[in-house]
């Protein structure tokens, strides 16, 4: 009897497991708001340069861009006593007074640390700086979560990103708001690790997909809240608090949820599982059933299970053969890719001109029939061929951009929404596919190093939009290229769809081998086909 069957035994599908997916999607709608909080909190207003104080009374005269709008960043200037220019003539200089700003719609963090001209790059770091603190906490709470069990990770976790959002919203200075948001990187990279553990190991193996498209349903409505939440808060610490009070709520919902019973048993805790799973059955309508366990029954049943956890894995076990160095690197590639580019379009929402709140609801919506299209897509065309062409899609749309001009803003737009769409999809293929893919006594090894590898793209992405005051068309031929790259590799990935999940490594060659040799047997009949017969010779073989 496997973890799963001990989980059927007391009703996977009952009134507890449905409670227990509502307590653990509430907190995901709040996860949104957070990953893209800065769209509205870091957003840069309209601004100019502020006058001299002992400038003279008058109008005050900017000089004019290429672009026939007065420059942001520049002034003219003139000595201390002279009057103003009346002319958009003369030599120029920073601003060296400060900006003014029009907060008329909202405040943001650019407004009020002047993060524009040559600080804006610090806008950007803010974003990496978020999406490290993610990155480490995936590292650091897998192993804190194996050792002390998933359900403390999430209490803490959420705790961690209350009090974190609360002090990035009083932050006196943008260092200390970094500090913080760095903070709530690290909560939600807990909150996703165990909500995603706890999730699947409570419902039986055929439910397990639908109940993990159920809770990132949860995440791309919570998309929706955050344009809603701006519009009606222009302010941004009221804003940035918001969305962190109800965290501190999940906190205490938290210790209503039951730990994994895998965990209690690989950590020795059995007697601790028995009793939950008998609560379990007693809540799902059947309490016979559960009273039926024993724990001599679970420790029998559950023994082979126990000594595949206990084996010693590291991340060289990824690299000891062909088969698995191939999928590990084109693995890696594809994730890398996926997070790089999302990013990439998902944080430059205000870029395209567009209304932020509205066009912030389209790129939300587009995720509703993306993942829907992606999972029909997964199921008969192949993981392999789905995730090829998504990444391809969503490079095409990226370089496309370069090549429409500014002006055309409902085009970009299209192409911008469609392109996240398609990366939104190869998120939730890669989720599949690299499970799938993986050996059972590697694969959560696997998934932990492909996952770090997208939380990497996605910390990288605001950096390299800093190359846009080079050239504004770099940052999309360098996140569109590394999408076409991801798409290209995820060719090289054999396919999983209709094949059992592999238990060891030696399944895995075995599966490759076996590709081969039916790649093989089609081309050796058409070959044979091709070949002339010969002329018969008399006196040889029948006539």
């Amino acid at each position: 009897m496997t973890f799963a069957e001990l989980v059927d035994r007391v009703a996977s599908n009952g009134p507890f497991q449905f409670l227990h997916t509502v307590l653990l999607g509430l907190p995901i709608l709040g996860m949104a708001n957070h990953n893209l909080l800065q769209i509205f909190t870091a957003a840069t207003p309209t601004h100019h340069c502020r006058p001299p104080p002992n400038a003279s009374a008058g109008p005050w005269v900017l000089p004019m861009g290429q672009n026939g709008k007065p420059e942001m960043c520049l002034r003219f200037a003139y000595p201390s006593n002279a009057s103003l220019p009346n002319d958009t003539q003369g030599a120029t200089e920073p601003c060296l007074d400060g900006w003014t700003y029009d907060v008329s719609s909202r405040d943001s963090i650019v407004a009020e640390w002047d993060l524009v001209c040559n600080s804006n790059k610090l806008k950007e770091l803010a974003q990496s700086i978020f999406m490290a603190g993610i990155l480490i906490g995936g590292l650091m709470l897998g192993a804190l979560s194996d050792r002390f069990g998933r359900k403390p990770i999430l209490t803490c976790s959420y705790l961690l990103l209350a009090a974190s959002g609360s002090g990035a919203a009083f932050s006196p200075t943008f260092p200390t708001y970094a500090v913080f948001r760095f903070l709530c990187g690290f909560g939600i990279s807990g909150i996703t690790l165990s909500t995603v553990i706890l999730n699947v190991e409570w419902v039986s193996t055929r439910m397990r997909a639908i109940k993990s498209i159920l809770v990132g349903y949860f995440y791309t409505f919570g998309q929706f809240i955050l344009p809603g939440l701006a519009y009606a808060i222009p302010q941004w610490r009221w804003l940035q608090l918001t969305v962190s009070i109800p965290f501190f709520a999940f906190f205490l919902l938290s210790w209503w949820q039951p730990e994994s019973i895998r965990w209690m048993v690989l950590s020795g805790r059995s007697s601790k599982a028995l009793k939950t799973l008998r609560q379990v059955a007693a809540f799902n309508g059947k309490k016979e059933e559960g009273q039926k366990l024993s724990l001599e029954e679970i420790k029998l049943n559950t023994q082979k299970e126990v000594a595949l956890a206990k084996a010693k894995r590291s991340v060289a076990d990824l690299f000891r053969t062909p088969i698995l160095r191939r999928m590990t690197f084109c693995l890696s590639l594809a994730w890398f890719s996926t997070g790089f580019a999302y990013y990439s379009l998902a944080m430059g929402v205000e870029e395209f001109g567009v209304n932020l709140y509205i066009l912030q609801l389209i790129f939300g919506g587009v995720d509703v029939p993306a993942k829907f299209i992606t999972m029909l897509a997964i199921s008969y065309l192949g993981r392999h061929t789905t995730e090829a062409a998504l990444l391809l899609l969503a490079g095409g749309c990226i370089l496309s951009l370069i090549f429409v001009p500014a002006d055309l803003m409902t085009l970009r737009t299209v192409l911008a929404v469609f392109g996240k769409g398609c990366l939104s999809g190869s998120f939730s293929c890669l989720f599949l596919f690299t499970s799938e893919l993986y050996p059972t006594v590697t694969r959560q090894t696997g998934m932990g190093i492909s996952n770090m590898w997208a939380r990497v793209g996605s910390m990288t992405a605001p950096l390299v939009k800093i190359t846009a005051e080079l050239k504004p068309f770099i940052p999309n031929v360098i996140f569109g290229s590394i999408a076409l790259l991801g798409g290209s590799a995820a060719l090289f990935l054999p396919e999983t769809l209709n094949r059992p999940l592999p238990e060891t490594v030696e399944d895995v060659e075995n599966w490759s081998l076996r590709a081969k040799e039916s790649k093989q047997e089609p081309e050796a009949e058409k070959a044979s086909q091709r070949i002339p017969l010969q002329p018969h010779e008399p006196g040889l073989g029948p006539s």
